[in-house]
């Protein structure tokens, strides 16, 4: 797993550009931060590398999927703005055709929040043409971005290519805390799997080898209904992973639990019309938005039994009241379980902290895929390209 590891402690910052990787995709509404737990927790590196000296700060982060373009919605201003609480020296730097940037480009203040990575097709792509001219701009690198870790892109993997490159505290602690909870995790080991990115379909199979009991919710719920042949209406669902769905269920018919009931809608809106259905009598039109009142029921009798659980993924809506009841019931039944709960991903944190649940969690993680492939027992890109790096730069 983790072999070898350096921090910032162990950097040489003094006087030099560093230049920092950070995970502030975070929600933005109507301009502004609407929850800032990424910003925070990543504060405490920030912070200490300024204390070791660094001469300029420059943190670079993605937001939303862009697609490899320029879209003001997608704009880092909104997270410099909220920054702006914290750090009195930070300027913005608006120039969003970021492969030609150079350090004379950069503001003179001490720390710098460059625009959205993914503006650039070479980010998600990893094109080392574009990690190099991120490189180019500091001495150093620090990786202090838990929720992209899983990922080979331009930022992560692609710049410890070229920098000395260092963990920053959010890192190093994810990794050892997540580590040390999943050395024995105690049986029966319950995986909530759900929200809006069906990628996570890729990790459920090395999961169901340690896990128990998996329950699904959200999205990847929509994917399981109709691999097993109920109509689901207009609900979004992950075409490409219908197949693996079915040999899922089909291959561990005992582990996997998905709905019996759901919450419909006649349209995502607080003001929608709604009604409860059970799974097999969701008619053409309606959109499945939350778990209903009888699958809470299974779903909370599994938890209660269970000592070890990992939540990644809201399992509704949540973020619209009137769809947030399941989210809510079943993050209520982990934050009063004596298992240890462990919740990962940033849609998740923020359902969690709506209902001031986070401080009854035994870890609360910044990333839902990186902490899923973690307690799978998988490597993550970071970590190994790290181990190459201090090779490279001893």
């Amino acid at each position: 797993m983790v072999n070898i590891m350096r921090t910032i402690d162990d950097a040489p910052l003094n006087d030099k550009y560093v230049l920092v990787r950070v995970d502030f995709n975070v929600p933005i509404k109507e301009g502004r931060v609407e929850n800032d737990a990424r910003i925070r927790k990543a504060i405490p590196t920030i912070e200490k590398i300024l204390e070791l000296g660094a001469k300029k700060i420059i943190l670079c982060s993605h937001l939303g999927r862009p697609g490899g373009k320029y879209d003001e919605k997608y704009s880092m201003r909104p997270v410099y703005e909220r920054l702006k609480e914290d750090f009195d020296n930070i300027g913005f730097d608006e120039i969003f055709d970021l492969k030609n940037l150079v350090r004379e480009d950069l503001p003179e203040t001490r720390i710098v929040l460059i625009e959205n990575l993914r503006f650039e097709q070479g980010e998600k792509e990893n094109h080392l043409k574009f990690a190099s001219s991120l490189a180019s701009l500091a001495d150093i690198f620090v990786f202090d971005a838990f929720g992209v870790a899983h990922r080979e892109q331009a930022s992560v993997t692609g710049v410890m290519k070229y920098l000395p490159t260092y963990f920053g505290y959010l890192m190093a602690k994810e990794v050892l805390e997540l580590k040390d909870h999943m050395k024995k995790p105690e049986h029966p080991f319950t995986a909530i799997i759900s929200g809006a990115k069906a990628d996570k379909i890729n990790i459920i199979n090395n999961l169901l080898k340690k896990i128990d009991n998996l329950i699904i919710g959200g999205v990847l719920a929509n994917t399981f209904l109709k691999a097993k042949g109920y109509n689901i209406g207009e609900s979004k669902f992950d075409e490409e992973g219908l197949e693996f769905a079915k040999k899922v269920m089909k291959d561990y018919p005992k582990k996997v639990d998905i709905p019996e009931d759901v919450l419909l809608a006649d349209k995502f809106d607080e003001r929608a019309e709604t009604k409860y259905s059970s799974v097999e009598d969701i008619e053409d039109g309606w959109i499945a938005v939350d778990i209903g009142p009888k699958t809470i029921e299974s779903y909370t009798k599994i938890l209660k039994k269970s000592k070890t659980i990992i939540m990644a993924g809201p399992i509704g809506v949540f973020e619209v009241d009137e769809f947030s009841n399941g989210t809510k019931s079943i993050g209520k039944v982990l934050a009063n379980s004596k298992a240890k709960t462990i919740i990962g991903g940033g849609d998740t944190v923020a359902a969690i902290e709506k209902f001031g649940l986070q401080d009854d969690m035994t870890h609360v993680s910044t990333g839902g895929g990186a902490s899923l492939e973690l307690l799978g027992g998988n490597d993550l890109p970071a970590i190994s390209e790290l181990e190459n790096n201090i090779k490279k730069f001893p």
